[in-house]
Order: structure tokens, then sequence, then C-alpha cells
């Protein structure tokens, strides 16, 4: 009984010490990690980069992390645990530690990537489908780490997985052509997330984001449409934001027979370029015209060619001329007419 105390008591007392090492090393962590905030906020000021946002996306607990296995590691090494024992501690605590490094190299890459591809204006828009490639890359790469530290040949696992793919790709097929679509779409620059675009369909907005399976458009009523990259890219697409935003814009009027053209002309242009001048979105530097096209069956008929910032700019600067337009027309004494036609009637003799 003597003994048996003696053994229990000896055990305890290891694992008494190795708790208490882990302890004082996740203590020491938060520490760390605090001092790593404070240090990555000073140099993220000075450089311009947020680095704190950087970090806390890949993971702030990490550290502490890191810092509890080292300790166990430590603590479990110091104790002189039996050799097996301390063979399978360390084989924990070197896989956690490699699942952690693995984990955090894959956020901290992705947040840096997209703050890198805003700075830096890359040819290809960093979306949710470029940051998934980029954490699926780091994660096989730790997975192959993991298993060759762990002494676990991967070369059967290549050689399977190499036979499995054709299966694999035959029952994703949709899901690949999604997935190699948005690659397509990325790297051809059709359009990228904020860009508004109408789709043949009649659907339009701006896009939010290109999945790896479908692409998000969000709509001017705050409506959410969501397209497969397959079927996006096989659609006739008008980009509003290319090459450039700043576009053109028509607006149709007609006015009555017997009008001063002239003055009609003049009126309108003078209209026109107050209000361009004077309504946000707006182009104000631009000159506005006017070209008369057709003989309609009560009115002569123009365009009135305005220019707005971005497509959504034309709703507020369209109803603020056609306002004021109206408005002045009443006062120069230009008309508008109302629809009209006039009809023979033919009597026959009776």
């Amino acid at each position: 009984m003597d003994l048996l105390n003696g053994i229990y008591n000896h055990i305890l007392g290891k694992w008494t010490l190795i708790v208490l090492i882990t302890l004082l090393s996740w203590l020491i962590g938060i520490s760390v990690r605090r001092a790593i905030d404070r240090l990555l906020q000073n140099i993220g000021h000075r450089i311009g980069i947020d680095l704190p946002s950087i970090f806390s996306r890949a993971g702030r607990g990490h550290v502490v992390l890191w810092s509890i296995l080292v300790g166990f590691a430590v603590g479990a090494n110091v104790v002189s645990l039996p050799s097996k024992q301390l063979q399978i501690l360390n084989s924990v605590c070197l896989a956690g530690g490699i699942l952690s490094v693995t984990l955090f190299a894959a956020g901290a890459s992705a947040g840096a990537l997209l703050i890198y591809a805003q700075r830096a204006h890359l040819p290809m828009p960093f979306t949710s489908l470029t940051q998934n490639l980029v954490t699926i890359i780091i994660l096989i790469v730790g997975i192959l780490w993991l298993l060759s530290n762990l002494g676990i040949s991967i070369t059967p696992m290549l050689t399977a997985l190499g036979v499995g793919s054709l299966a694999v790709a035959l029952a994703l097929q949709d899901t690949l052509s999604n997935f190699f679509a948005g690659l397509y779409i990325l790297a051809s620059r059709q359009f990228m997330p904020g860009d508004y675009i109408k789709l043949d369909s009649g659907a339009e907005g701006y896009v939010v984001d290109i999945g790896w399976r479908a692409t998000r458009i969000r709509e001017l009523p705050n409506n959410m449409i969501v397209v497969p990259n397959a079927k996006l890219a096989q659609t006739q697409i008008t980009n509003y934001h290319s090459p450039e935003k700043e576009m053109s814009v028509s607006v149709q009027i007609g006015v009555a027979y017997g009008s001063d053209l002239d003055k009609v002309e003049r009126v309108t242009i003078d209209v026109a370029r107050y209000a361009l001048r004077n309504t946000p979105g707006g182009v104000a530097g631009f000159e506005p015209f006017i070209r008369y096209h057709t003989f309609g069956d009560s009115s002569i008929n123009f365009s009135v060619i305005l220019r707005v910032k971005e497509y959504t700019d034309k709703f507020l600067i369209i109803h603020e001329f056609i306002k004021r337009l109206y408005e002045r027309y009443q006062k120069e004494g230009i008309e508008i007419p109302f629809p009209q036609r006039t009809v023979w009637l033919a009597q026959s003799k009776s």
C-alpha cells in the first residue's frame, strides 16, 4: 500500500510540475501577445499598413497556444517521463504546433495579400476565390509537413489521390466547372468586385464577390443575386465601370411643331449645363449638347447628352434636369405637346 501511495504521489507530482510550467508559459504567452500587438500597431502606423488587423485575421490566440505547447513540452522533458509517454507527448505537441502554425500562416497570408492587392493594384483582383486558393495551398503544405514529421509516408496517399482524382472530377463536374470559370473571370478581368454590371437577362447591380462557385451581385434595392460562375462566363455582360466609371447619358425630349429650334437648343443646353454643375454626380466640366433626330407624330424629337461620374448618378441627374427643364420651358413658352394624331374621315356618297 505504501508502495502504491509512493508511486501515485511520484506521478502526481510530475504532472503537477508539468501543469505549473505550462501555466507559467501561458502567462508569458499572453504578455508576448500584448507586446506583439503594440509593436505591430507602431510599425503599421509608420508604414501605413494595418498590421494588427492582419494579425487578428490570422488568429491572435495562436501565440498563446504556442506558448502552452512549448510549456507542456518543456515540462514533460524536465520531469523525465518514461520514454514512451514522452515520445507520445512530444508528437502531440509537434502536431498541434504544426497545425497551429499552418492555420496562422494561412490567415496571415490571406490578410497580407488582400492589403497588398489593394495597395499595389494587382492585375488579378483579390476575392474570396483567390483567398481560398491561398488558404488551401498553405493547408496542403502544412498537412504534408505534419505527416512527414510524424513519420507517415505520403507517397501512397499521393498515388491514391491521383487514382481517385478522376472519380472526384466526374462527381464534382459542375463544381469544378464553376471553379475554373471563376478563375477565368478573374484572369480576364471582365469585371471586378465593386463594378456595376448588367446581365443579358436584365439583372444588374454591384459585384460583391467572386467566389469559388458563384458570383454575388447586389441590386440597387439591396437584393442579392447569386449567379453560377460557369453561367456568368457565357453571359453577355455590360460593365458600366469599364473602361472607366464616367459615362454619357441620353435623355429623349420632344417639342411642338412650330417651335424655334435654335431657341429650344439654347435653353435646353443652358438647363443641362446648370444641372451638371449643381447636382452631385454630374461632370461639371462637360459641355452638354442636343441632337434633333425625328419628326414624330406630334413633336420634333431630340436627344440631350449629359455626362455623369458613374452609372447610378444618372438617376438624380435626369431627375433634376427634367424638373428644371419643364419649369424653364413654361417660362420660355416652349411647348411639350401631348401625343396627338390628325384623322381624316371620308364621307361615302349615299
